[in-house]
C-alpha cells in the first residue's frame, strides 16, 4: 500500500485549523438558562435568564415555540413571543387570553438569536394547568354580621372547565380562642351560625381545586385575615331589654330611698325651705296703694269691728276721799 501524499496531511491540518478559527463557531449563542413557569389561577407566564455577555454588542432576542405534542412545535401568535426582547413571555395577559387549555400536557421551549447567530433550545417540562397551578383564594370577599352568625359572600378564584369545580373551606376564630375549620362546601356562600352574640371573630377563606377522576385535589392560599363582630339574637335582644328596664327600675328605687332618708335627717330645714312667705295685712297693702292717705285713718276704715278688742275700766271712789281732793285744790 503506497503511502499519502506529504500534502495530505498539511491540508487537513489546515482544514481542521479554518473550522476551529470559523467566525460562527467562536461567535455561538449559550441558550437561556433557569426557565420558570408561573401558573397562578389563570395566569400562564414562562420567564428565563438571558445567556452570559459577551463582546458582541448586537441586541439579543428570543424565540418561544408550545407543542401538544413533542416534536410538533409551533410559534405563538396571539401573544407574539417570536423576536421579543424581554426575557419572558406571558401567553395569557394576565389571565385576559386562553392560549393553552387547562387540561392539555404544553411542551415549551426558548432559544436566543443575535444577528444570524441563534443557540439551541432550552425545554421546560411539560406540564398540565391542573396539575400545576397555584389556586389563589376566593375573590370579592364579603362579610355580613348577622344574629349570633356570620354570612361569607365570595366567587370562586378562576373560571373552570367541567372537569373541575371548587371546593371551599372557612378558618375562623375568636381572638382568646384557638381556630376551628368548617367545610367543604360546595357553594359560594358560607353561614356560621353557632357563634357567641356581640364577640369579634376572625376568619380566612380557602378554595380547593378538585378534579374529577383524578386524585389530585390541591389547596389553595387562604385570604387575608378579617374580623367582624357578631350582632344579637332574639333571645339576647330580650334579655337585654328585661336587664335594662330592671336597672333602671332599681335607680329610681334607689333615689327613691335615699331622697326619703334626707328628708327624715333634715326635715326641720326642709318645713323652712318650703313654708309659704308671711302675708302683707290689708290696712298696709291700702296704704301702699296710697300713700296720701292717713294710715290711722285707713287702719279705721278698713278696721272690722270683729277683730277690735274692746276694755272696760270702772272706777270707784269714796266720798271722803273726793272731799279730801276737793280742799287740798289751791
Amino acid at each position: 500500500m503506497r503511502p499519502p501524499p506529504l500534502w495530505l496531511p498539511l491540508l487537513l491540518l489546515c482544514g481542521l485549523g479554518a473550522a476551529v478559527s470559523s467566525p460562527d463557531s467562536l461567535s455561538q449563542l449559550a441558550a437561556p438558562r433557569k426557565l420558570k413557569l408561573h401558573l397562578y389561577n389563570d395566569e400562564q407566564m414562562l420567564s428565563w435568564e438571558p445567556p452570559p455577555s459577551s463582546n458582541d454588542t448586537r441586541p439579543v432576542v428570543y424565540q418561544v415555540e408550545y407543542s401538544y405534542v413533542d416534536g410538533f412545535w409551533h410559534r405563538l401568535r396571539e401573544p407574539n413571543c417570536t423576536d421579543i426582547a424581554e426575557t419572558k413571555c406571558d401567553f395569557t395577559g394576565g389571565g385576559r387570553l386562553k392560549v393553552f387549555p387547562y387540561s392539555y400536557t404544553v411542551f415549551l421551549r426558548v432559544r436566543a438569536r443575535r444577528g444570524q447567530h441563534t443557540s439551541h433550545w432550552a425545554k421546560l417540562d411539560p406540564f398540565q394547568h391542573y396539575e400545576n397551578v397555584t389556586v389563589g383564594p376566593p375573590k370579592n370577599i364579603s362579610v355580613t354580621p348577622g344574629k349570633g352568625s356570620l354570612v361569607i359572600h365570595f366567587s370562586p378564584p378562576f373560571d373552570v372547565v367541567q372537569e373541575a369545580t371548587f371546593q371551599y373551606f372557612v378558618h375562623y376564630w375568636e381572638k382568646t380562642e384557638t381556630q376551628k375549620v368548617k367545610g367543604p362546601y360546595k357553594t359560594n356562600s358560607i353561614v356560621l351560625d353557632d357563634l357567641k352574640p356581640f364577640r369579634v371573630y376572625c376568619l380566612q377563606t380557602e378554595a380547593q381545586l378538585i378534579l374529577k377522576n383524578r386524585n389530585i385535589e390541591p389547596h389553595g392560599l387562604p385570604s387575608n385575615v378579617s374580623c367582624h363582630e357578631t350582632t344579637a339574637d332574639a333571645s339576647t335582644s330580650l334579655q337585654q331589654v328585661i336587664l335594662i328596664l330592671f336597672g333602671i327600675f332599681m335607680l329610681l328605687l334607689a333615689l327613691t330611698g335615699a331622697c326619703f332618708i334626707l328628708f327624715l335627717r333634715y326635715q326641720s330645714r326642709v318645713k323652712y325651705w318650703f313654708q309659704a312667705p308671711p302675708d302683707i295685712p290689708e290696712q298696709i297693702k291700702e296704704y301702699l296703694k296710697d300713700p296720701d292717705q292717713l294710715i290711722l285713718e285707713a287702719l279705721d276704715k278698713d278696721g272690722s269691728p270683729k277683730d277690735e278688742a274692746w276694755d272696760s275700766v270702772s272706777i270707784i271712789s269714796s266720798p271722803e276721799k273726793e272731799q279730801d281732793d276737793v280742799l287740798q285744790i289751791p
